[in-house]
């Protein structure tokens, strides 16, 4: 693990010229920005997400932005594991992968419990279980040092994770509470992955990004991608500027876990203040960090999905 550059500029970004990079979930929102700001940077960016149409518009605004944009796309429904074996197929024809970006996923559902067509909670089975599949299914693509960049929420410290009822089949189902699982299984599985890698020698990194707190209204406005919502909506928006900022700026954690080489194996980046500022150094709680925690969802992600991980 290294200690990153304290004078890291996310409006400066390293070349990414010769990269491959997957960025799950780059129609709208924070993966929209994510596949925007490295594909200025001159990496080719496949983005994927399970509306092509939605897919096309992001090209289209990429490209308004960035001339130059090499981009491909792969459609892929998190929440279906048909689809990820899929998307999966054609990723590692587009392959060598020099990083893999696991943005994609839910942030708002039902307050019903609901259930992926492979009978798992909705949103576990989106956020944590179907980045766990996609990961391993597409991992004889990546390049002898690639980087896998999980996305992690600081929901985690709001909520401690129940591995014996983590898909919530019995007692009232909370959505807060769901997402917050599944955003302990992707800390989890970032850091489980990290200590496999760094056991067997290898050069793959496994790192791990959250984007604070990142909404539309304070994002540059990209037609057909981000909604600015209504009148009062971004007044709302406005007045929690002190504790919030845009989904551009929410994606530059992620974007530097993917680009500054100095950053390393194991490390968790954040925004500066928490939940606003450029991307620094952070700490996952006790709990994601925990190795059998980490054991222990890794064998949880493998009975759901069926894909045997062994990286």
């Amino acid at each position: 693990m290294t200690a990153g550059r304290a004078n890291w500029d996310p409006e400066r970004l390293p070349s990414q010229a010769g990269k491959t990079i997957v960025v799950t979930g780059a129609g709208r929102g924070i993966g929209y920005f994510v596949a925007e700001q490295l594909a200025r940077a001159g990496a080719f960016v496949i983005m994927t997400t399970r509306d092509p149409d939605q897919a096309a518009a992001a090209a289209r605004s990429i490209r308004e932005h960035e001339p130059n944009a090499q981009l491909g796309y792969v459609r892929l429904d998190l929440a279906s594991l048909d689809s990820i074996r899929r998307a999966a197929t054609e990723l590692i024809a587009l392959g060598p992968i020099d990083v893999l970006i696991n943005n994609g996923g839910m942030t708002s559902g039902s307050r019903a419990r609901q259930i992926t067509a492979d009978g798992l909670e909705l949103t576990v089975g989106t956020n944590a279980f179907g980045p766990f599949a996609v990961t391993a299914l597409v991992w004889p693509a990546l390049s002898p040092a690639a980087r896998v960049v999980s996305l992690g929420s600081l929901s985690t410290r709001l909520t401690k994770a129940d591995l014996e009822n983590y898909q919530q089949s019995h007692g009232r189902f909370s959505f807060s509470t769901a997402y917050a699982y599944s955003k302990h299984g992707m800390h989890a599985f970032a850091i489980e992955l990290d200590r496999r890698l760094r056991a067997e020698g290898s050069a793959v990194q496994s790192l791990l990004a959250h984007p604070g707190f990142a909404l539309d209204g304070w994002a540059p406005h990209r037609p057909g991608v981000n909604k600015l919502g209504s009148p009062g909506t971004r007044a709302f928006e406005r007045f929690l500027g002190f504790m919030s900022h845009g989904r551009d700026r929410g994606a530059w954690p992620i974007v530097r876990a993917a680009s500054d080489p100095d950053a390393g194996g194991g490390e968790f980046y954040g925004p500066s203040r928490s939940v606003v500022g450029v991307p620094v150094l952070t700490t996952p709680i006790a709990q994601s960090a925990d190795p059998e925690f980490g054991r222990r969802f890794w064998a949880l992600a493998e009975s759901a999905t069926g894909v045997t991980f062994e990286p």
